[in-house]
């Protein structure tokens, strides 16, 4: 069931990164079905089934730990997190529409900048955490699960929303692939980050956390925490409402943001629970940030559902199987 839920998650965070890719800078619904035709009829286009810069940099944070010593520690992770990160800058397949606070931050750390100086610490865009899903897939009695989530966020984007976005969206994806009841999930993810509102991970984060205006570790992280129990509270009442037809981002968020990604990825999942296309098709067809919307969503269905939730044509086509597969394999 472990391998199961593993495949389900990586191939789930890739196919729905692909199937959303052309319509992720289409902001006009009406346009969108105009060009592909209903979103209930929206197919994986082409083979190979392109993905974007989402799966890509989830490829190297999964590679990195793969090549880092256990048990991991934030020197252990750093220098290989670092230079998958520089790898994917420089490689001639980064052309995907990267992000810009991703490529800033990488540029620094190729140029040997220390990492706190490197990151872009203003920005908490949703690179920070559509790239976290392997850290959820850890198991979490041996992996500070928590810490390595929000530092390998933290190479590039140092705004505390983007930490603890990044520790949500793990978490969800744990807890899903654990076992954990979809229903209750939004409650769970709440407790949590009520429980973490003043948690500083000093010996990863260092000093991170000083800047103007800041006075204290806590204080830092506790914005990002009080920023995401919004969110997440606007996904509740999004869930009572239970509209399908409406473009999700208007509930959550557009997504372009991590805690809206997570919540705006969340929301499609737990609409469609038992029905992973209808909810990467819901994803695909929003007016925001789609790609990043959907290949969060397909993490949480594939992590709850496991790698059956996925077409095998679809699976068959998908950019970078192998090495999504080979993730998978060591997780297992």
């Amino acid at each position: 069931m472990k391998r199961e839920r593993s495949e389900g998650c990586l191939f789930g965070t890739a196919i729905g990164d692909a199937l959303a890719a052309p319509t992720e800078f289409i902001r006009d619904l009406n346009a969108m079905e105009k060009r592909f035709g209903s979103r209930e009829k929206f197919e994986l286009i082409g083979d190979p089934a392109l993905v974007t810069d989402d799966t890509q940099m989830a490829l190297a944070v999964a590679e990195a730990l793969i090549a880092s010593e256990t048990p991991y520690t934030a020197q252990r992770v750093e220098g290989p997190i670092r230079a998958a990160f520089v790898e994917w800058m420089d490689s001639p397949e980064n052309n995907r529409a990267p992000g810009m606070t991703c490529l800033s931050a990488c540029r620094g750390l190729k140029k040997g900048f220390p990492w706190v100086q490197a990151t872009v610490s203003g920005s908490k865009g949703c690179g920070a955490n559509m790239r976290v899903q392997v850290v959820g897939l850890l198991d979490r009695e041996t992996t500070n699960v928590a810490a390595l989530a929000q530092f390998q966020a933290a190479l590039t984007h140092g705004h505390p929303t983007a930490l603890a976005a990044s520790d949500l969206t793990a978490f969800a994806v744990s807890d899903l692939a654990t076992g954990g009841s979809p229903g209750g999930l939004p409650d769970r993810l709440l407790d949590y980050a009520r429980s973490q509102q003043n948690v500083y991970h000093e010996d990863w984060l260092g000093d991170l956390w000083q800047r103007p205006g800041v006075t204290s570790p806590e204080v830092f992280i506790q914005r990002g925490w009080d920023e995401c129990i919004d969110v997440l509270i606007r996904l509740k009442s999004a869930l009572e409402i239970s509209d399908r037809e409406s473009d999700p981002c208007l509930f959550t968020g557009e997504g372009w943001i991590a805690e809206e990604a997570l919540a705006t990825g969340l929301l499609c999942f737990l609409l469609y629970i038992d029905e992973p296309l209808s909810a990467l098709r819901r994803a695909a067809y929003s007016s925001g940030d789609s790609d990043s919307i959907a290949c969060l969503t397909g993490a949480f269905a594939g992590a709850y559902i496991g790698v059956s939730a996925w077409p095998e044509d679809w699976i068959a086509r998908i950019e970078y199987r192998n090495r999504l597969q080979a993730i998978a394999d060591w997780l297992s």
